[in-house]
């Protein structure tokens, strides 16, 4: 059965506002790679306490960013990750603020990703041969317009979405992130 299309959310400036926070999207980016959680495991996995946490989950639920799942016990709220996150979909204009809360949440992914990254340096090999070979960096040149780039970016996505969720089931399977980050090699066009 194939699983459907994950919903993805383009930030406005008010979802920005609130996710532009260092705990925030840090609650947001362990609830994307964990799955649901409590207030009070997501406290204990960030290292801060279940008031702090739970007031930041709510207000990430207020940007419909984390949901309730329903799914928790008593008092206990279950909450999960609402969406796919697109950070930079629009140009904030004249926005300082929300220029500002962009750049910011861009730096946070970038050093959200180096340490993802050092920490696969660090433990690859606890990991099997086969995986090794399989995982790690790499990058690729590649001559493009710009309207070639956002088509290969449709491309990558939709490879992506092929392969989200094909192993689910499969005892071998194990989650992978991969991070698409296209960058300029050029200087600045004049």
């Amino acid at each position: 059965m194939s699983d459907p299309k994950a919903p993805t959310v383009h930030l406005d400036r008010a979802a920005l506002a609130v996710l532009a926070h260092p705990l925030r999207s840090r609650l947001l980016a362990e609830l994307r790679v964990g799955g649901p959680a409590t207030a009070t495991t997501l406290a204990a996995v960030l290292h801060t306490n279940s008031g702090a946490t739970s007031y930041h989950l709510r207000k990430l639920a207020e940007a419909a960013l984390v949901v309730d799942s329903g799914h928790g016990r008593g008092r206990a709220r279950l909450w999960a990750a609402n969406a796919e996150i697109r950070p930079r979909e629009e140009d904030p204009g004249d926005d300082a603020d929300a220029e500002a809360a962009l750049t910011w949440l861009a730096r946070d992914y970038v050093r959200h990703f180096a340490d993802r990254a050092e920490e696969w340096l660090d433990t690859q090999d606890s990991w099997p041969a086969d995986w090794r070979g399989q995982v790690g960096l790499s990058d690729h040149l590649v001559q493009v317009t710009v309207g070639q780039l956002g088509a290969l970016r449709e491309d990558l996505a939709e490879v992506l979405e092929r392969y989200r969720r094909i192993g689910a089931g499969n005892p071998s399977a194990k989650r992978v992130s991969v991070y698409v980050c296209p960058l300029p090699v050029d200087r600045r066009p004049e």
